[in-house]
């Protein structure tokens, strides 16, 4: 791990999440593409087992609020969602415009920034947050109208493409009995 980055697993807290594109530019700039990465967000959560609190994707990064995966950690499921996600806008991109193939096209920035919630206090500041961004932005006039976020989960109880308080995934083990 880079110095100077800690990242603190194991704890059973909340995290939040923000990933940026590469050089802040665009590769979620319409909706079909912010429409691909919510079907490949929900397959992650459900592969790697975490509950998803909020979300928003906004066209050059996306915030998540999520709890620590049951497989892996918050680390290897955001490389499985980065990684699902770039392959597919970046061979749809060589198979649009055959001038861009060869040399490395990179979507994502190579790190992501993680902050533990420690409070419930935390939790609602950073939902409020995510789901206010596309209106301080200008991209819309209320949170409602921003159709890639959990806003609609939260004001409306819509269940959109990513199941937003699904514990289903999540899978307790127990332990053999004592003999």
């Amino acid at each position: 791990m880079p110095s100077g980055l800690s990242r603190y697993y194991g704890t059973g807290e909340l995290h939040y999440i923000t990933c940026s594109c590469y050089q802040r530019k665009p590769w979620l700039d319409t909706g079909e593409r912010r429409d691909l990465f919510l079907e490949i967000l929900e397959n992650v959560r459900q592969q790697h087992r975490f509950v998803v609190f909020g979300y928003v994707v906004m066209p050059e990064h996306f915030h998540l609020l999520m709890s620590e995966p049951q497989i892996g950690n918050p680390s290897t499921a955001m490389q499985s969602v980065k990684q699902r996600y770039a392959q597919r806008v970046i061979q749809r991109r060589r198979r649009r415009d055959r001038s861009s193939e060869g040399g490395p096209m990179p979507v994502w920035q190579p790190r992501f920034y993680d902050f533990n919630l420690w409070t419930e206090h935390k939790r609602i500041e950073k939902l409020r947050y995510m789901h206010r961004n596309p209106v301080k932005r200008g991209l819309v006039q209320e949170p409602e109208q921003w159709l890639w976020s959990s806003f609609r989960y939260y004001k409306y109880g819509e269940v959109g493409p990513v199941r937003i308080n699904d514990c289903d995934v999540m899978r307790m083990s127990l332990r053999k009995p004592a003999v």
